[in-house]
């Protein structure tokens, strides 16, 4: 009797070469995440706007928290790849829009209060997410995750459209309740609407934030978040959203009559005067984890209800099939990805050592030289514009005619940064009269100027603002009464180049205080005044000290 041996049993495992998926994955999460170069506009924006307003610094945490819920799709789909070309023409168009708006700037205005950039940042960060998400993973991973994709919407948490229609009046209404409680126990308040005095120099300030709106939103996104990871329907899931919000302002509330209760305390007890702010801090966050806890306890409570109902099974899949190995497609477009990366983060590195956008610059006023004479003006005195204990908004100078006439203020801004003064007049309460546009001649080349005519009663004036930026300048404005735009032309040559050169904007201002003539009548006025004005000033020559 012969016997044969076992041949299959002998064999070792044949595995194909090459990246198996999961080595995939890494490298593709490794470069989605250098990949943020490409949109580094963007994303300093959204720095700048994280670190300077409390209430929206929540939103640093939402790319994280959108790219931990991007791998845990994928590690369900077995990390899949299955990548299309398409994403790689999302991400170069992506990258163009963001250097264009570097260079340029567009306000959409919707009412006297109300303007957006366009396109927004969050638009721009979740074309570049759906742009990795297609081209690394494809169609269905695109598809599982669809919800932390559409998360990055909320890294801008707080529109300022927002601030004004709901945070300031919950900073009154806030106030209100907490003042009332100390009523109701007896003590007196001062008439202030939002100082809660309880002697002439112990009390506290009803700020923004102390309405609890950042704690509301967290709650918010700990609920909508816990809702996505355990399946919950939909209606469920808005009403804990909405249970959660409504949780956040309660306990905040809760927080201000405790507040209240301390102070009346520490009449009683001077030492503890003097930790109240230690004490304001104690108080919010018991109440907060007390909050976070109630929160996910009917969070779990859910969950539990759910696996009862058979909504929600484990199942376990077993394979014994050895790991797919990725194709040449998969690897090309993992290639691209870095090839793209890497020209981006060149690109970054040399604008950064041109000028560091992460590092608030300090700039010296009096680098702006006025001269003394501009055609048939000469320049009457200087001065700076700017908050007290904050940097120079303008550095500007009055020119009159040597003739007589009507005298033209020119303020040069040595900040670097976008700021419309017609947005600045809305903020306010300051609404023009007329707004439109203003081309005219200067010793250089013709300028276009974003223009408005206000009053206060008193004082008639014109404004004209315009950018510059490496030896060019020009602002557009649609005519408009509410609804327009705010516009700048890219500089060609600026999109394929890393100057590093800031944009410095100038602004104008004639005023006159007859008031018996018709509006429109003063408009031409001021407006012929300030053209001839213009016809002999260089605005290079004022912009150039600051534009690097």
């Amino acid at each position: 009797m012969s016997t044969f041996p076992n041949s299959e049993a002998s064999l070792p495992i044949v595995r194909p070469a090459g990246l198996s998926q999961a080595q995939f994955a890494l490298l593709a999460s490794t470069l989605a995440v250098l990949g943020l170069s490409t949109i580094w506009f963007t994303m300093l924006s959204f720095w700048t706007l994280w670190t300077t307003d409390p209430l929206k610094s929540i939103g640093m945490i939402i790319p994280v928290v959108s790219f931990v819920l991007v791998l845990r799709a994928w590690r369900g789909l077995g990390w899949e790849t299955d990548g299309t070309w398409w994403g790689l023409a999302l991400l170069l168009v992506t990258m163009f829009v963001v250097r264009i708006q570097q260079q340029s700037i567009l306000i959409l205005v919707i009412s006297p209060r109300w303007s957006t950039e366009l396109p927004p940042p969050s638009l721009m960060l979740f074309a570049y997410a759906s742009a990795v998400v297609l081209l690394l993973g494809g169609v269905r991973l695109y598809r599982a995750a669809l919800f932390p994709i559409m998360l990055l919407w909320f890294a801008n948490p707080i529109p300022s459209r927002f601030t004004l229609l709901v945070d300031l009046p919950l900073q009154h209404a806030s106030a209100h309740i907490a003042r009332a409680f100390a009523m109701h126990l007896g003590h007196s308040l001062t008439p202030d609407h939002l100082r809660l005095m309880f002697t002439p120099d112990f009390g506290m300030f009803i700020a923004p934030g102390c309405n609890g709106i950042r704690g509301s939103l967290t709650m918010g996104f700990i609920a909508l978040i816990a809702g996505y990871i355990y399946r919950f329907r939909w209606y469920a899931n808005a009403l804990v959203v909405i249970g959660a919000i409504l949780l956040g302002y309660v306990f905040n509330l809760a927080r201000l009559c405790l507040l209240v209760l301390y102070y009346m305390a520490a009449l009683h007890f001077p030492w503890l005067q003097d930790k109240a702010e230690n004490g304001d801090y104690v108080i919010g966050g018991v109440l907060f984890l007390a909050a976070t806890l109630l929160l996910f306890a009917v969070i779990q409570r859910l969950r539990d209800a759910k696996r009862q109902n058979g909504l929600e099974r484990d199942t376990i899949i077993v394979d014994n099939q050895p790991e797919p190995r990725i194709s040449r497609r998969q690897v090309a477009r993992l290639a691209a990805m870095g090839v793209t990366v890497v020209f981006a983060c060149v690109g970054v590195a040399r604008a950064i050592s041109v000028s560091n956008p992460f590092v608030a610059k300090v700039v010296d006023p009096s680098a702006v030289k006025f001269p003394p004479r501009v055609g048939n003006y000469n320049l009457v005195r200087t001065w700076n514009e700017g908050p007290a204990a904050g940097s120079i908004v303008y550095v500007w100078a009055q020119y009159a005619p040597a003739e007589g006439g009507t005298p033209i203020a020119i303020g040069v801004s040595p900040v670097p940064d976008w700021h419309d003064p017609v947005i600045c007049h809305f903020v306010r309460g300051e609404d023009p009269l007329w707004h439109g546009q203003l081309t005219t001649a200067t010793a250089a080349v013709p300028v276009g100027f974003s223009s408005a005519l206000y009053s206060d009663g008193v004082t008639r004036w014109l404004e004209a603002s315009t950018i510059c930026r490496g030896g060019y300048c020009g602002e557009f404005t649609t005519k408009r009464d509410h609804f327009g735009f705010v516009y700048t032309h890219p500089q060609p040559g600026a999109l394929v180049s890393q100057s590093g050169q800031n944009a410095i904007r100038v602004l104008l201002r004639a005023e006159t205080m007859n008031l018996t003539v018709p509006t429109e009548t003063s408009r031409q006025q001021l407006t012929q005044a300030m053209r001839v004005f213009l016809a002999s000033t260089r605005l290079d020559d004022l912009t150039r000290p600051y534009s690097r």
